[in-house]
């Protein structure tokens, strides 16, 4: 599958990450790096132990990277988490990352069906 296949199966914007990156190439790159990041682990991680102020930097990690890849199916999700945190607290997030998990999960998978 191709960059532009992967993104639409994914439910992500081509089209906006497209008109800010140089080119296919450069967006499949880093496409594919996201598959190497540890931020998700990270997030995942720190709310398990309920450590705020580290999820809440992995948060928001997550949610430039999401927006820079014009992954818009994982950004408005990581960026509502990324608030929560940022409030210093964890009310909601319970709720909400298994939706970001979901989404990364299913971003993760398309991302790999990508031709190298």
């Amino acid at each position: 599958m191709n960059i532009e296949a992967c993104y639409n199966k994914m439910g992500a914007d081509y089209a906006e990450v497209k008109s800010r990156l140089p080119s296919d190439a450069f967006i499949k790159r880093f496409a594919l790096k996201f598959l190497d990041a540890p931020t998700f682990a990270l997030l995942e991680k720190s709310l398990a132990e309920e450590n705020v102020d580290e999820a809440f930097r992995a948060a928001h990690t997550l949610k430039g990277i999401t927006q820079n890849l014009g992954f818009s199916q994982l950004s408005p999700l990581a960026i509502e988490i990324t608030e929560i945190l940022r409030a210093g607290t964890m009310d909601g997030t319970d709720t909400l990352f298994p939706q970001l998990k979901k989404k990364y999960d299913m971003t993760v998978a398309c991302i790999k069906e990508v031709d190298e």
